[in-house]
């Protein structure tokens, strides 16, 4: 499979109010792969744009503003970063799932499965107990919602803390795949900064 750069003249026709820049970068250097991949590594998950990140936090900021947020959780590797710029705005701190066990992790903690579909397996995400009680309202914060399997897998673990989940926000949503609409049917408050409605001969269309 080749990958193609997101034509820029694709800006002037699809981009709405809400997260301006961020829907620019992802169509100036995004990357279109085959039918359902999209690659924003240049900014987003492996190369990171504090700027943008910066007005990601405040975005996350606004539109949870009226919830009670005491800690946000996300998945290693690529949430962490944007968590942990979003958590300076509410000033809370910030908990990650790991997806190996390690020596310097408690021995006794939450853990749920997650299902890559990316890598076609399964393996599963660990936090300690020490960092999750029942006193605690969870914002969940990740870069990418396709299926909706890394959300439910953080989402057990709130269950299991015996939490409150407070919302999920997601940084780029696919909208054209199930995840979306199956946490929302599922009563989940799943705010996504941009949607992408279609990838269609190498151009992104947002909802």
């Amino acid at each position: 499979m080749t990958a193609s750069k997101i034509p820029e003249m694709s800006i002037t026709v699809y981009v709405g109010r809400k997260m301006l820049l961020l829907k620019q970068k992802i169509l100036s250097e995004g990357r279109v792969i085959g039918k359902d991949v999209l690659k924003v590594d240049s900014f987003l998950n492996h190369q990171i744009d504090v700027n943008l990140f910066n007005e990601i936090g405040k975005e996350f900021k606004e539109r949870f503003k009226d919830k009670k947020v005491t800690k946000i959780l996300t998945i290693e590797a690529s949430g962490i970063g944007i968590a942990c710029i979003t958590a300076q705005y509410f000033n809370v701190p910030v908990v990650f799932a790991k997806k190996t066990e390690s020596k310097n992790l408690d021995s006794d903690t939450y853990e749920s499965e997650v299902y890559s579909f990316t890598k076609d397996k399964s393996y599963k995400v660990r936090v300690s107990k020490r960092y999750i009680n029942s006193d605690d309202h969870i914002l969940i914060i990740d870069d990418f919602l396709a299926n909706g399997c890394a959300v439910l897998g953080l989402k057990d673990i709130v269950d299991k803390g015996g939490a409150t989940l407070a919302g999920v926000g997601i940084v780029i949503e696919k909208g054209f795949q199930d995840g979306g609409k199956m946490l929302r049917e599922k009563g989940l408050n799943v705010n996504s900064l941009a949607i992408i409605k279609s990838m269609v001969e190498e151009k992104v269309e947002f909802e």
